[in-house]
């Protein structure tokens, strides 16, 4: 069974942007029921690993809001392989920040 939890700053951020749109919560339980039926790594060009380590993989996705129209948010999560086990780095809109958190993600992976 997979784990999906979440860091403080990623529930710090959800929560504002679940504020905003709406179908936010229901839009991430449809990615975790994705993960959970295709695989961490996810398919195709909307998922892309950004790191690589032993026990732990860093994958960015697009997620489809439908608040935004299906436009889509940027969701940066770990994946535990020795735990199967999620973590919830960060989630940002795309139009709001250009870019990941880079050092938020550093931290995590040195602190695992």
């Amino acid at each position: 069974m997979n784990h999906f939890k979440r860091l403080a700053e990623f529930e710090k951020e959800f929560s504002k942007l679940a504020k905003k749109y709406s179908s936010l919560p229901q839009d991430l339980e449809k990615l975790e029921r994705l993960l959970s039926t295709i695989g961490p790594v996810g398919l195709g060009a909307n998922f892309v690993t950004i790191h690589n380590g032993k026990d732990v993989q860093i994958i960015k996705t697009r997620l489809a809001c439908k608040s935004l129209r299906e436009r889509s948010l940027r969701v940066i999560y770990a994946y535990h392989q020795d735990r199967v086990e999620f973590m919830y780095i960060e989630i940002y809109y795309k139009g709001d920040k250009e870019n990941e958190d880079r050092e938020r993600i550093k931290k995590y992976i040195q602190n695992v």
